[in-house]
């Protein structure tokens, strides 16, 4: 099973940028944690803060992995070329947020890739790409 977390802008910035919300763990050492967790399965990351870059590996992986965890940052709430991106791929996305999009700014409610997602997981930190990857797993059995 190969299975890519896609993290857009601001996330390489876990472990320093406001750890009240997002922890004090960058996201490369809970990465090598996932890996260790399922040594049987292809597990990928990407970080860019480049929308096109992100629509770009979108395109690159969305015909041949078996899932996309795809945490697309403020451009969760603003990009129709993500959401475009998602709907002309085969590869199944999971929408996820480290933080309950529900509980922040008004702005963050609304959600335009959610459409063209499989689901969504927010709220529950870092533990909720894990329960991705449990999704694509227990689906590809």
């Amino acid at each position: 099973m190969k299975i890519i977390i896609i993290n857009g802008p601001n996330l390489n910035l876990l472990g320093k940028r406001e750890p009240e919300i997002y922890g004090s763990l960058s996201f490369e050492e809970f990465f090598e944690t996932l890996v260790k967790k399922y040594p049987s399965h292809t597990l990928e990351y990407y970080q860019n803060n480049v929308e096109g870059e992100l629509v770009n590996k979108i395109h690159e992986v969305g015909f041949s992995y078996d899932g996309i965890l795809l945490n697309a940052g403020a451009y969760t709430h603003t990009s129709v070329a993500v959401s475009d991106a998602i709907a002309g791929v085969n590869t199944p996305v999971i929408e996820v947020h480290i933080s309950n999009i529900y509980k922040r700014e008004e702005f963050r409610h609304k959600s335009i890739i959610s459409k063209e997602c499989i689901g969504m997981i927010a709220g529950l930190g870092l533990d909720g790409y894990d329960l991705g990857i449990q999704y694509f797993i227990s689906k590809n059995k």
